[in-house]
């Protein structure tokens, strides 16, 4: 079974950019580790400061081998410089609620 989240993060007013930028760099390594099928930053609407990442991964596994990446590791510990607080991080069910 696929596993998706969703990331909530905010940013330490007027550092949304930083995030961005962040983002951008840490993104590929991502997207090449085994198992990922989706990560992406989206910026919430009305806000500098305020994004979701949405992550799909193929297994639990996948995401346990994410969350050790050493990337990842140094990326938690970067993100400090910027971001408000801790991500708030959902996981979702795979089907769509009908």
């Amino acid at each position: 079974m696929t596993i998706r989240l969703v990331v909530s993060v905010e940013t330490k007013a007027g550092l949304g950019e930083r995030q961005v930028q962040a983002f951008a760099e840490l993104a590929p390594l991502v997207r090449a580790e085994s198992g990922c099928l989706q990560y992406d930053l989206h910026r919430v609407v009305g806000t500098e400061d305020e994004f979701v990442i949405l992550e799909h991964w193929e297994s639990a596994e996948a995401l346990a081998g994410h969350d050790d990446a050493p990337h990842m590791v140094e990326a938690d510990a970067a993100n400090k410089q910027f971001r408000a607080g801790p991500a708030r991080v959902l996981i979702i069910e795979g089907a769509a609620v009908r």
